[in-house]
């Protein structure tokens, strides 16, 4: 006899959905949890349970294949040590192997903890117990059987049976082997009886051999004998196994009482893996019925309305039965905002049965923590109590009648549901007289709206229709037919009140047509005309939705169009800007070719001291350098361009820039993107820097000076040589190399270096001291003295 509650679960088939979850799990422990799973009306509690279940599907999406392992419920073996029974080598295999699958499952979902705080917070509390792992496989192979190295003592009883057994045997070979028994042995071979070592001798010369007859064939043509010469040595290998046996029993006694010990970690840690595997079985239900965790909201009620305003909003979006499997017909329905009570009306075998089972029955998944086989969006409120009233439980032996069954529910129902509450009632007011049955079902509608209830009924009254039409928190549903062969869609079109097309239905059954045609001469012109009424408004319904279904398509269009324009006009924009960098970027990299062009003519001028030539290269220079300063190549202004206002743009040639490294403007000579470089003139100074060392702009305080200022501020620590070695540069490398370095030492604060160029030819010493004699950072030069490296070094100061 089930109680009341089970009986709501059994008529919504909440244990076919506990079954189904079962099959999903790993273990027996957690496939019990799964059969025991029961609708929880705790929020925290059932929030906690989908959580669990999200973030199990997390981890399934991060590893498919995840598992716990090679885990078994050894809570009932370990109670069983504890009592002080010696447990079987195959038992303490499966603890040694559970525990190691313990250790692995904690330390895999520890290292997720940031992403899965529930479940690793679950695989926290699992006490690894190491030892007792390391004790047991340390003295137990894979297939159970106890190593020699298990103890020192069962190792030294071993290792003589090994010698006793071996010397047992090359006595009994040297029996059978010598020539005067080979006569009377019916067999070259040695066998064993009784757990003793065994010769088989012919019966007619069992004479002729001294010993212990231990067994006859069946033929009695051969007799087993154990020869006196062994007898010793037999007997002392029986006594070694005894002793072997000893050891083992008391080995595995140790083993017993220390797994025992640990019989209350153990079986939280079984409690433990069994809440973790229950959360894995949800998540890989979910992948295959593609289910989700539904948003859960309050229940509730406003007592000044009819309607159930104040309370969480049922909503289900494209639900499913997740019974029905892929025949299932998608579900969407909404409860709770303008209406509390809907009534649901349409042909037999329409679906009306199936739409109230699939609200109630993933109304309790939501609610036992389960995922429901509906899109995320759905809103299930945290009803404290489901209730339903669908089939037909006709009682013999009590003398019930179906309608009394259903009255006695509805009974148990209206005494327990609250505002809070989800009532299903099905064929509402059936299985006695209309007119009585229609007025009782019209009345226990008007008490649950009252009450604040939501609640859903089917029916085929048109009575309970015209209600729903007409009273505030009521609505109409109607499975819809297909107008043309009016055959069932199994669709809720919420808003309007079906047909229960009887008469269609049982020709579509098979029901003759002259019964068919009678019944329709039979029926009053008013039922035709509702009738007729209801399939125009159903088809009407149908010509709307497919409309609002076609202005949805052509918006979704529209916006996808909308959206790739604005896409195009970025790309074009992009390209635009690229186009223009590449253009900058090629002119940059020819006025960084003229200026090294001009620094070798310098080069190779200075020795001939033609200064015509030297100016003629500079005014080449100049003449590019303008060119970059044109207005066609400045980048367009940041608001011009899309960007923030605010927005610092591109540096460019002629910009002033901050010297981030030693607060002081500087003019940009030049600037190659490519590269992440920027030649900037501060002063009397020209460098070569990064650009994400300067800013295009001024700062509001504490500015140097400029017009021909010398660096004065230094940087904390240099970071350059005291000393620049120029041998085994080529002529033309040395005028570069010289100025890079001379404006690094300036701008660190050196006050005076060392320029290494050797003795050689002399050419070297000689470009190094004609570029220090006009260096506007050089003070003054000499030749290095006798301990600073003589005429092959020139010492400058700064």
């Amino acid at each position: 006899m089930v109680t009341l509650g089970d009986r709501d679960l059994e008529l919504l088939e909440f244990h076919k959905i506990r079954e189904i979850l079962a099959g999903f799990t790993s273990f027996s422990a957690s496939r019990q949890l799964a059969l025991d799973l029961r609708p929880l009306w705790d929020e925290e509690e059932v929030c906690l349970r989908l959580r669990e279940s999200t973030e199990a599907r997390h981890l399934l999406s991060l590893s498919p294949d995840f598992h716990i392992g090679d885990v078994v419920d050894i809570r009932e073996v370990v109670r069983m040590a504890r009592r002080g029974k010696v447990l079987e080598p195959t038992a303490l295999l499966e603890i040694e192997r559970t525990l190691g699958a313990s250790r692995r499952l904690k330390s895999y979902l520890m290292n997720l903890s940031g992403e899965l705080p529930l479940l690793s917070g679950l695989a926290r509390d699992i006490v690894p117990l190491e030892q007792l792992q390391k004790d047991i496989s340390g003295c137990l192979t894979p297939t159970g059987d106890l190593l020699d190295t298990a103890s020192s003592r069962l190792a030294s009883v071993r290792r003589r049976m090994r010698e006793v057994r071996q010397e047992l045997l090359t006595q009994l070979q040297a029996i059978i082997r010598s020539p005067r028994r080979q006569k009377i042995i019916q067999e070259p071979i040695i066998t064993e009886r009784g757990g003793r070592y065994v010769i088989p001798v012919r019966e007619e010369c069992r004479r002729q051999i001294k010993g212990i007859v231990h067994d006859v064939s069946n033929t009695e043509a051969t007799v087993f004998i154990e020869p006196w010469a062994t007898i010793d040595v037999q007997n002392e290998l029986r006594e070694l196994t005894m002793d072997e046996r000893r050891e083992v029993d008391r080995i595995l006694r140790t083993l017993s009482s220390e797994v025992g010990a640990y019989e209350r970690e153990i079986s939280r840690n079984i409690e433990l893996i069994a809440q973790i595997d229950l959360a894995l079985a949800k998540a890989r239900y979910a992948r295959e019925a593609k289910a989700t965790e539904p948003i859960m909201v309050a229940a509730g009620r406003n007592p000044e309305t009819k309607v159930n305003k104040s309370a969480g909003v049922f909503r289900l979006v494209e639900a499913r039965h997740p019974l029905l499997g892929s025949k299932a017909v998608p579900l969407s329905v909404e409860i709770g905002r303008d209406f509390s009570i809907l009534v649901i009306t349409g042909p037999n075998t329409g679906g009306k049965t199936v739409a109230l089972k699939t609200i109630g029955l993933l109304s309790l998944m939501a609610l036992a923590g389960l995922p429901i086989p509906a899109l995320a969006e759905s809103h299930i409120p945290l009803f404290d109590g489901v209730y339903a009233d669908i089939g037909d439980e006709q009682s013999i032996e009590q003398t019930l009648s179906t309608f009394s069954w259903h009255i006695g529910n509805i009974v148990r129902i209206n005494n327990s549901a609250t505002e809070k509450s989800l009532v299903l009632l099905d064929e509402l007011g059936t299985n006695t007289d209309p007119g009585e049955g229609s007025a009782l079902a019209r009345a226990i509608l008007l008490h649950f709206l009252s009450q604040g209830t939501i609640a859903v009924a089917t029916t085929h009254y048109t009575e309970l229709k015209a209600l729903a039409h007409t009273t505030e928190g009521m609505q109409n549903a109607a499975l819809d037919v297909d107008p043309v062969t009016m055959s069932p869609t199994y669709h809720l079109t919420v808003g309007i009140p079906g047909g229960s097309n009887a008469l269609a239905t049982a020709s579509r059954l098979g029901l003759s047509a002259e019964i068919i045609t009678r019944a329709r001469h039979m029926l009053s012109e008013g039922a035709q005309e509702l009738g007729d009424l209801l399939a125009h408004l159903a088809t009407e319904q149908k010509n709307i939705e497919s409309l609002r279904h076609s202005l949805e398509k052509k918006f979704s269009e529209a916006q996808q169009k909308n959206a790739e324009l604005e896409n195009k006009i970025r790309q074009l924009e992009a390209e635009k800007q690229k186009i223009i960098k590449d253009v900058r970027d090629q002119v940059v990299r020819e006025a960084a070719g003229l200026q090294k062009e001009l620094r070798e003519a310098t080069a190779e001028l200075r020795k001939d001291k033609s200064r015509k030539g030297i100016e003629r290269a500079k005014k080449t220079l100049t003449e590019v350098r303008e060119q970059l300063n044109a207005e066609v190549w400045r980048a367009r202004p940041a608001v011009e361009m899309g960007e923030q206002e605010g927005e610092t743009g591109a540096i460019t040639v002629g910009d002033t820039v901050w010297l981030k490294e030693v607060g002081m403007p500087a003019t940009v000579l030049s600037v190659s993107e490519e590269r992440g470089l920027v030649e900037v003139h501060a002063g009397k100074v020209k460098m070569t820097l990064n650009l994400d060392s300067v800013e295009k702009r001024m700062p509001s305080t504490g500015a140097a000076k400029t017009g021909g200022a010398v660096i004065t501020r230094k940087l904390s620590k240099p970071s350059i040589p005291l000393e620049l070695d120029l041998r085994g540069k080529r002529a033309e490398e040395v005028e570069l190399a010289l100025d890079d370095y001379l404006n690094e030492a300036s701008l660190y604060g050196l006050s005076q270096v060392r320029i290494i160029h050797g003795i050689g030819t002399g050419t070297v010493r000689q470009i190094v001291r004609e570029v220090l004699a006009s260096h506007p950072l050089v003070t003054s030069f000499r030749a290095g003295e006798k301990g600073e490296g003589g005429d092959g070094v020139t010492v400058v100061s700064m």
